[in-house]
């Protein structure tokens, strides 16, 4: 049966309307894939030299015992964003007198031929063989290279695991993610050394090989635990006799807002019922550590807000820029079933413009743990936040105007161009370097607090002219949606 899902496959790819483009990306991958490989395999077999020379007068063991669960953590990352999950259109063989277990089974194994799962081998391997054998011996290569297989395994299912729980639950995903960057702050800052970590565990599997069955075992059993959730996940629908009595958007909180809550609902809904939506969404919890790279102790002590300014804006607006940028692309699929319905553009906009509040206010809320830091981060954050809602929203609806690609939501997020133009560019001006321009007269004075002061009043004036910025759009829109339209139906 594997081998006949192989080349079922196979067929369904050749006969596709679409291979040429798929042909083309793959090809555009194998180079980048290719080009990564010889950097894994340069690095693998000159891996002493490289730290000799950057880490001179430490032993290289000891450096490579201690990137070896480094580099798994940050695998993790990578791979909850970039790896893909293995798929079979499973319904034409639901029917047949084929096990669920028999799909499963395929469906774990398709997973194992990833680039993710290569990569490690051509980095780690030749240092095992070269050096780990002439100072340890035979024994201490088999439990390296067990502990390396058994790690590449436990990511690879442990992600897949979580890709899928967090199909129905996006809050697993979000966990997930601010689990691996919270130990890797951890790491950053000197809370948690994971370098030391791996060290002294990959010491001791030298003294008691035997350790290295810990990490086997663990890939086992995420392996079972995925297998067991896909086994009773399998089918794509279940019926269900359950009580189809919902409220108007299936989201109370929005029932307040009438009309405008109820389309906001909508497209709350589509946002978290296809890939590249979840993903601009999720990707706003995933910077929540980045004012990490860009805070300091020095900088706030100082009143240096210009230097941190980028980051605030960022944060607080990721949702604004990152999900903004292709607004009314995501309904590019039924964007002309939006225009002939009797839909009051003046309340599809105003929908919009409550989501990117609701979105910006819930991460600027999440993003309250700076305050341990100091006060005048939440100060920094809070003009932002009010630049964001008040000036950023009104620019990225005028700008969505002016997007004409049309856009498959279904596909993932990674590598994916589809959709971006210049209109895309051109919106990091005035949602990015307006701020700064507006703070650096002040910064300059060595008045911070006036700049900070200027930031939010420019931003409640937006908010005051809120119903004026609509009718703005509003009229735009209604010049422009038939171009619109056009460029969603190519």
């Amino acid at each position: 049966m594997l081998s006949t899902f192989l080349s079922h496959q196979w067929k369904a790819f050749w006969r596709s309307r679409n291979k040429a483009g798929s042909i083309t990306a793959q090809i555009v991958l194998g180079f980048f894939m290719l080009y990564f490989l010889v950097v894994a395999i340069g690095v693998g077999f000159w891996m002493t030299t490289i730290i000799e020379k950057v880490m001179p007068g430490i032993n290289p063991t000891i450096v490579f015992n201690g990137l070896i669960l480094y580099y798994f953590l940050l695998d993790l990352a990578v791979r909850i964003q970039m790896q893909d999950l293995p798929t079979l259109s499973i319904v034409p063989y639901l029917h047949l007198k084929i096990s669920r277990k028999t799909i499963v089974n395929f469906l774990n194994l398709r997973s194992l031929f990833s680039f993710f799962n290569i990569l490690p081998l051509f980095i780690f391997l030749p240092f095992i063989f070269i050096n780990i054998s002439t100072s340890s011996g035979a024994i201490s290569v088999v439990a390296y290279s067990i502990s390396i297989l058994g790690l590449i395994i436990f990511n690879n299912f442990l992600v897949l695991y979580v890709k899928r729980r967090a199909i129905n639950n996006v809050m697993i995903f979000a966990i997930g993610v601010l689990v691996v960057l919270g130990l890797a702050a951890s790491d950053y800052y000197g809370l948690i050394s994971i370098r030391n970590f791996s060290n002294l565990a990959f010491q001791n599997i030298i003294k008691y090989p035997f350790l290295a069955l810990i990490f086997p075992v663990a890939a086992f059993a995420i392996f079972h635990i995925n297998a067991k959730y896909l086994t009773a996940n399998l089918y794509v629908e279940e019926l269900s006799t359950k009580d189809d009595k919902k409220v108007s958007t299936d989201y109370p909180f929005l029932n307040n807002f009438g009309k405008v809550g109820e389309l906001a609902a909508l497209e709350l809904k589509l946002i978290l019922r296809h890939k590249r939506s979840r993903s601009s969404v999720i990707m706003g919890f995933l910077f929540l550590c980045y004012g990490f790279f860009f805070y300091r102790m020095p900088l706030i002590d100082n009143d240096e807000f210009g230097k941190m300014l980028f980051a605030a804006i960022f944060m607080t607006g990721i949702n604004i820029s990152v999900y903004g940028q292709f607004m009314f692309a995501w309904q590019s699929a039924h964007f002309d079933g939006l225009l002939v319905n009797k839909i009051n553009y003046h309340d599809f906009i105003k929908a919009k413009f409550l989501l990117f509040t609701i979105s910006s206010t819930l991460i600027t809320a999440l993003s309250a743990f700076y305050g341990f830091m100091s006060y005048k981060l939440l100060l920094l954050h809070l003009a932002a936040y009010i630049y964001n809602i008040g000036v950023g929203t009104v620019v990225v609806l005028y700008f969505a105007n002016f997007n004409y690609k049309r856009l498959d939501i279904t596909r993932s997020a990674s590598f994916n161009w589809q959709g971006v133009g210049a209109s895309q560019w051109l919106l990091g001006l005035p949602l990015l370097l307006v701020p700064l321009i507006i703070y650096i007269p002040f910064g300059i004075l060595n008045e911070p607090y006036w700049g900070l002061g200027m930031l939010t009043l420019l931003g409640l004036v937006g908010l005051l002219l809120r119903n004026y910025w609509i009718d703005v759009i509003v009229r735009k829109f209604e010049k422009q949606r038939y171009k619109i339209a056009e460029g969603f139906r190519e």
